[in-house]
């Protein structure tokens, strides 16, 4: 294994603080990561990472050096990609918001395949938050506001919410108009899977913020569960209209309250600020702000 194989070995055992899975990554057998690193510190005469029984952390000797690496072979796939038209390849790992993926990515990824025939894709689903370099991911797309991360993000959509619900609820419970109108009706409500908190509902109105915080009979943690509580009846709900664009044709949802929109939701894309973009993250990155752009009816609230 020539310097800059080990050098790449090296920083995916940090990211990973794993041999097994730096070797799963690697498509290499455990024993020959185990080996590369032995060598490598002996070498450079150092130890560069502390082993135990669960886990795998670099040395301060080891951290310098991941730093180090992460330079060089940065500037090493720069370099080669501004003289080289070959085309990006390799796997590409994306953690998504399943509902947002399957609306707004994967009617276009034949023809991203198509474009980048090189490139595999492994999309995982979920909703919580990632730890991209520890778990190996190279971007993570997320829905909503973001907390504070060393993480870069990149926004590529803002997504028009609305207030809804059935008719047989709103016959019930009377059809709001205004915050004050609130009383005595229901929520189906969102719980945060990171905090457990309840997000209340939210209202714009003249440039001023107001939210209001409903009963909520049934609170779910899925964007499908979510979904499927609403188009039951279970009480007034704020969702993204791609959601329900249909729904609200029919008439099997009406759109209330239409004068207090709730705050649009901002869409974004994650990545790693210590690293530079690999040509496959790249592209992908780019590509999907253009399947966002393209397929996201421009938000005019």
């Amino acid at each position: 294994m020539d310097r800059l194989d080990a050098m790449r070995l090296f920083t995916r055992v940090v990211e990973r603080r794993s041999f097994t899975l730096a070797a799963h990554d690697t498509t290499l057998p455990r024993s020959t990561v185990t080996y590369a690193i032995k060598e490598l510190e002996s070498r450079l005469g150092v130890r560069l990472l502390q082993r135990t029984t669960r886990v795998v952390k670099p040395t301060l000797d080891g951290e310098a050096y991941y730093q180090r690496c992460l330079a060089i072979l940065n500037d090493i796939e720069e370099a080669e990609g501004a003289f080289s038209s070959a085309q990006p390849k390799g796997l590409l790992r994306v953690e998504v918001q399943g509902t947002l993926a399957r609306h707004f990515l994967m009617p276009g990824l034949p023809t991203f395949f198509a474009r980048y025939p090189d490139i595999e894709l492994t999309m995982s689903e979920s909703d919580r938050w990632v730890d991209l370099v520890q778990e190996g991911v190279d971007c993570a797309l997320r829905y909503g506001k973001l907390r504070d991360s060393d993480l870069a993000a990149r926004q590529v959509a803002s997504l028009e919410r609305l207030t809804c619900a059935t008719p047989a609820y709103l016959a019930r419970f009377g059809t709001p108009t205004r915050i004050e109108s609130l009383v005595g009706h229901t929520m189906v409500g969102l719980r945060s899977i990171t905090t457990g908190n309840l997000a209340p509902l939210e209202f714009v109105h003249d440039g001023e913020h107001r939210t209001a915080s409903l009963p909520a009979t049934l609170s779910v943690t899925g964007t499908d569960s979510y979904l499927t509580a609403i188009r039951l009846g279970m009480g007034l709900a704020q969702i993204p209209r791609f959601h329900v664009e249909d729904d609200l044709q029919r008439g099997s949802l009406i759109a209330v309250m239409t004068d207090f929109p709730p705050p649009s939701a901002p869409v974004s894309l994650l990545y790693p600020r210590s690293r530079q973009l690999s040509p496959r993250v790249r592209v992908f990155l780019d590509w999907a702000v253009k399947e966002f752009t393209t397929n996201t009816v421009p938000d005019s609230a």
